[in-house]
């Protein structure tokens, strides 16, 4: 699949399409996705949504929840298809920045043009996948590309795998991004992939997502992720930790909403500078946005 397409804006009639100068930095929302249900899915994705995550509900819901800013993660079910999460950046260049996902031994060329939309980063989504071997050329070439264009490599994996790619990474001189608290099951002081996501702390090229914590636990603000949490703040501190929506829930939206994201976040982070470390110094300066307003 390409990185993107020739056609036409999917988002042409969405009047938030409209060129707009950035707001002042208030918040980022590190993880969400945008997509319609009508677009070709990948060959054989795990998730296939029947319904419509547009621009513009979200950008509704950012504005809902005093979220002025926001990294869209390319899904999975989209493969390498960037075109409409591209779409969507060109929309809102000042608001939005993009993760994607792109192919092994993809050159650098086509990579620099996804940097000049707005994209920041690529995501290893490898939920239900093999391990891929980051030894091999082809991702060695990728993972240099990345570390010329500054990027930051993200990692979707259940905790237990964590340490063989995320070592990969590291060790190919990345920046690390893990997904949804490193996506631990049960009692993390168990739990030796969460246990070696905490040592990668003292190398300061790892982040971690506070997001979607009802994808590892049953009560997302119950008694193991706010423990969780702690051992990610005391690990980390606020420099290194995000938080993201994860809107919109996908597979999980009977029980998630993005008022219940933006609120957990008080509850796993009570300290109030602290939150606002991670909800605007710490992905400011990873994601590169501004903290001046453009618009004055």
């Amino acid at each position: 699949m390409p990185l993107h397409s020739e056609r036409p804006a999917l988002l042409s009639s969405d009047r938030h399409l409209l060129p707009n100068p950035s707001p002042l930095l208030r918040a980022v929302d590190s993880h969400a996705h945008v997509f319609l249900g009508s677009l070709r899915f990948a060959p054989h994705a795990r998730h296939a949504p029947d319904y419509d995550a547009t621009l513009g509900t979200y950008l509704d819901l950012l504005d809902g929840h005093a979220v002025s800013h926001a990294v869209l993660v390319q899904p999975s079910f989209l493969g390498t298809d960037n075109s409409f999460m591209l779409d969507a950046l060109r929309a809102q260049p000042g608001r939005l920045r993009g993760v994607a996902v792109v192919a092994p031994g993809t050159p650098f060329e086509p990579l620099a043009a996804l940097a000049e939309s707005g994209v920041c980063g690529i995501r290893f989504n490898l939920v239900g996948l093999p391990l891929p071997d980051l030894s091999q050329p082809a991702w060695q070439a990728l993972l240099s590309h990345v570390r010329r264009l500054g990027w930051h490599v993200e990692l979707h994996r259940e905790s237990r795998d964590l340490p063989v790619v995320g070592r990969q990474v590291l060790d190919a001189g990345c920046r690390l991004v893990v997904d949804h608290f490193g996506r631990p099951h049960g009692d993390t002081a168990a739990d030796s992939g969460f246990d070696w996501l905490l040592g990668t702390a003292a190398g300061g090229s790892t982040w971690v997502k506070l997001s979607a914590a009802y994808r590892n636990w049953r009560e997302p603000l119950g008694a193991e992720a706010c423990a969780a949490a702690r051992a990610l703040l005391e690990a980390f501190g606020p420099g290194r930790l995000l938080w993201g929506s994860d809107w919109p829930h996908t597979q999980h939206r009977d029980q998630a909403s993005y008022a219940q994201a933006r609120a957990a976040l008080d509850t796993w982070i009570p300290d109030a500078d602290e939150r606002r470390r991670i909800l605007v110094d710490t992905p400011a300066a990873l994601f590169g946005f501004s903290t001046e307003a453009m618009n004055t």
